[in-house]
């Protein structure tokens, strides 16, 4: 390794980001996922008064 390249900080480097990346990736979508999971395909309601949960009807108490 050169003088140059020991020399330079950590941030301007290509390893730490290389490294950094996976993890930083895989906690993006993760977030985006979760966010899928609970506004996307949440349970509607089939109709008034009634709410599916897989294949259980169930009458919502009002």
């Amino acid at each position: 390794m050169s003088e140059q390249e020991a020399s330079k900080s950590w941030y301007k480097q290509m390893w730490p980001w290389l490294l950094i990346s996976g993890p930083a990736i895989a906690a993006i979508g993760c977030v985006i996922t979760i966010y899928l999971a609970i506004n996307l395909y949440a349970d509607k309601p089939v109709r008034d008064g009634v709410l599916k949960r897989g294949l259980k009807v169930e009458q919502v108490r009002q």
